[in-house]
């Protein structure tokens, strides 16, 4: 009997497509934008969501969508007035955000602490049908934002004064796309974990960028990437007991870098091609001569 004949695993390997799809969709528009590490200041700003979820018995998935939005408008508004640097603004994510998150972990039943690390890295196996109802709604909403609105979010990230210039509301697409961020961390939750999601919005856009010319095929690319590692690391990870958001984001990683050597291959010796191409009329005058 295979693995997927279990509804458990076949739960898990829903919402890591959805989440392989998802993350690299709108973590294109984040590499473009040169904001690669936002994923892992949202990522700890939802662990403070959790918390409160988990203090207050709310779902720790909504209280991790609400927490991190606020925190995305609040970077975004920050980064916009330009009252203090973009990294500063990063840094006060990262550890405000894991350290309240912690603290309210703390605060609540044991049980819930013990719970803590399937948010940090990930537990796609206990996913439940309410969980995979909500990843696929927040996933569709994310992936809708990331090709419909593509044309201006494109415009905003490429060059954003330009965009302001021809008009196009860029405050708003702006908190449009750090809410749509935070709504992709979330949805990575149960896949990869909050610690490792920025992972998976990041290394499959990067992989794409190297075969491919254009936002589109890039976008396309790196979606069809994260598909793939995501459907072959939770596989991969029930086969040989690992842990399927770490595994997910190590074969994202090895990808990488098999097609950066593939790359640089297929340019070396495309350039002994041409650099034989070049010699030879030199050698048929010399003999001719």
């Amino acid at each position: 009997m295979g693995i997927f004949a279990y509804d458990f695993m076949i739960r898990a390997l829903l919402g890591a497509l959805i989440t392989g799809a998802s993350a690299p969709a709108i973590g294109t528009y984040l590499v473009q934008r040169r904001l690669s590490l936002i994923g892992d200041g949202l990522g700890h700003v939802a662990l403070t969501g959790v918390g409160l979820g988990l203090l207050l018995h709310r779902s720790p998935v909504i209280m991790a969508v609400l927490a991190a939005a606020a925190g995305a408008v609040v970077i975004e508004l920050v980064r916009e007035r330009g009252r203090t640097s973009g990294d500063i603004a990063l840094s006060m994510l990262f550890y405000g955000g894991i350290s309240g998150g912690v603290v309210l972990v703390n605060l609540s039943d044991q049980q819930s602490s013990r719970s803590l690390v399937t948010y940090l890295f990930g537990s796609p196996l206990t996913t439940s049908r309410q969980d995979l109802t909500v990843m696929l709604i927040l996933g569709v909403a994310v992936l809708a934002v990331a090709i419909l609105l593509r044309p201006w979010l494109f415009a905003v990230c490429h060059d954003e004064e330009y965009a302001r210039v021809s008009g196009l509301p860029v405050r708003t697409l702006n908190l449009i796309l750090a809410i749509t961020t935070a709504v992709t961390v979330t949805v990575a939750m149960r896949a990869v974990g909050l610690l490792l999601v920025s992972a998976l919005m990041v290394v499959p856009v990067a992989t794409a960028q190297q075969i491919t010319r254009g936002f589109r095929a890039t976008m396309l690319a790196a979606i069809g990437i994260g598909l793939a590692v995501s459907g072959l690391g939770v596989w991969l990870s029930t086969a040989i007991d690992t842990g399927p958001g770490a595994t997910v984001v190590l074969l994202a990683i090895a990808g990488f870098f098999a097609v950066t050597v593939g790359v640089a291959a297929w340019r070396a010796a495309a350039r002994a091609r041409h650099r034989t191409a070049e010699a030879q009329p030199e050698v048929e005058a010399g003999v001719g001569a």
